[in-house]
This record gives structure tokens, sequence and C-alpha cells, in this order.
């Protein structure tokens, strides 16, 4: 079975794949997420899945390596991972009561063969309508910081989540619906954890 690295060192992508059975090496990526307006969302995300993919690939030329960027669209604007706990809140106050739409960018590298795949998936997601106090709240037992819009699904369905319309590993941060097709296409299947032990 070929190589295959995750350019990404989140705890909850690195979680999806293991769930699934893929059981990648992880590798972060040494790059700055491209933030602009002249792309569209789902052109963005894909961009910068394939630049965090692109930058491992240029030194595993023997793997194969997903990447993968995660967005949060509200109409015409774009928001990425907050600056810090107040821009935390500004977007979170921004999003509140709203429908706005998650997309995840996903990048296949496969330098040994100069092939390169790139597919994007997109939910809608309405969260409830959230005074200051609750988003304060949330903040004081969340860490916002490494997740786009501000909210990690896994840990907010019952607190701040009114609907999911779409994919869920999307809103989470790695829609697996695309990934799994993707990485089987490139000889990569799904084993359990006692057969990836017994294979090393």
């Amino acid at each position: 079975m070929p190589r295959l690295i995750l350019a990404s060192s989140s705890p909850r992508r690195i979680q999806l794949l293991q769930e699934g059975g893929f059981f990648p090496e992880v590798i972060a990526p040494q790059v700055a997420e491209l933030s602009c307006d002249f792309f569209t969302p789902s052109e963005l995300a894909r961009f910068n899945a394939k630049l965090k993919a692109a930058a491992v690939a240029a030194v595993n030329l023997d793997a194969l390596v997903l990447g993968a960027d995660t967005i949060v669209a509200l109409g015409l604007e774009i928001f990425g991972k907050p600056k810090d706990f107040q821009d935390a809140g500004r977007i979170l106050g921004k999003l509140a009561g709203k429908t706005h739409e998650v997309i995840t960018g996903v990048a296949l590298l496969e330098p040994s063969i100069g092939r390169m795949t790139l597919q994007s998936a997109s939910s809608k997601v309405t969260l409830r309508a959230l005074s200051e106090v609750e988003i304060e709240i949330y903040l004081s037992a969340n860490n916002p910081l490494d997740k786009a819009g501000a909210y990690a699904a896994q840990n907010s369905a019952n607190t701040l989540i009114e609907r999911i319309d779409g994919s869920f590993t999307n809103v989470v941060g790695l829609p697996m619906e695309i990934v799994r097709p993707l990485l089987e296409s490139a000889g990569i299947h799904p084993s359990s954890e006692l057969e990836r032990r017994s294979s090393r």
C-alpha cells in the first residue's frame, strides 16, 4: 500500500481518518494560508489545501500527500481561524442566528506520477441566536483559535448549532465522503488498527 501523509496537525482530521480506517503519517506544513477576496470560497479552500499538500510533498516524493483547508463563508464574507479571542467573539456574533456555508478543500498529491486531485465539499450550518454572555461562556470553555469560524462542530452541537445541511465530517474539517473514494482510487484502502500494527 502506498505511503500516506496527512499535511495537517489537526487532531480532528487525524481522528476522522483513523475512524475511517486510514492511519497516515502526520506532518504539519510550514506555510501561511492565503487570505484574499479574488477567489470564491471554494477556490480559496482548494488553493490552500494544495498549498499545504505541496509543501509536504516537495520533501516526500515517494508518498501520497493529503492536504485540506476549511473556511466559513457568510455571504461574501470569508472567515478563517480567528486572530485572538476578541476576534473569535466578533466572528461568532456575526454568525449567530444565521445560516452560513462551511467549505473544505481537499488536495491529494502523488509526486511519483505527477498527479494532483483537487475537490471541495460544502455544508450549510445554522447557528442558534446567541447573546454576548452565551458567546463568552462558549469561548471560555472551548479554544476557538485553531478553528475556522471560531467553533468546533463536534463539541458545539448542543450549545451553538441549530442545524447542519450536508456533510457533518466536512463541518468538522475533512469530508470523508470525498476523501475515502479519493484515497481508494490512489490505492490506499481502509484497514483496522490491528492490521496496521501487524504490517509494521
